[in-house]
């Protein structure tokens, strides 16, 4: 089993904030393999599915983006699941909007959500980075990634939620460098 978590802040008034890309990901792919019926489990809500041969676990906890970790902690001991089992998608500051990139490990770059999973787990985990851009200056990053996408964004992001779950069955498969180049090939075409 593979545990896939994506990364945002509970609740309506949050739902298209930049900082939630990591849930609308999640949720993308939920619908496109056809996923089970969501359940409140392990501080959050799950769907389980496959992608592929893998049977796969989506998780968005409703934890806040700094206690994420716990809710990530919670599945990964009760399926008795390392660290390399887990997959994060969260937004990213430094990649351009609707860019995606795939790596594991690395440094927080200031992000709770990420920080609250390697208080728990370390910093040994996969992440799909999902670009939401840098507004240019340091005193509009938090209203950057706490506002909502324009929407002039609608169309991009959803061709990007659409690639990512399109290309979901390469990072079932542990081909994260495929995955990257299909889901740009796609963003491409779109």
């Amino acid at each position: 089993m593979q545990l896939w978590v994506g990364l945002g802040n509970p609740g309506a008034q949050y739902a298209l904030h930049r900082h939630n890309v990591g849930f609308m990901a999640v949720d993308a792919i939920g619908e496109l393999h056809g996923f089970g019926a969501v359940k409140k489990q392990f501080a959050g809500w799950t769907q389980e599915g496959r992608i592929g041969s893998a049977r796969v676990l989506l998780l968005k906890p409703a934890t806040f983006m700094n206690e994420s970790g716990r809710s990530v902690g919670d599945a990964l001991r009760f399926y008795k699941l390392g660290v390399e089992a887990l997959t994060v998608f969260h937004d990213e500051l430094d990649l351009a909007p609707f860019k995606v990139k795939v790596r594991t490990g690395g440094g927080l770059a200031g992000h709770n959500g990420l920080r609250s999973v390697d208080q728990h787990w370390g910093p040994d985990f996969r992440r799909v980075r999902i670009g939401i851009g840098h507004p240019g200056h340091k005193d509009r990053v938090t209203s950057h990634v706490l506002g909502n996408y324009a929407k002039a964004e609608m169309d991009p992001l959803a061709a990007m939620l659409g690639a990512v779950a399109a290309e979901a069955p390469r990072l079932a498969a542990d081909e994260p460098e495929r995955f990257m180049s299909d889901v740009a090939l796609r963003l491409q075409e779109a």
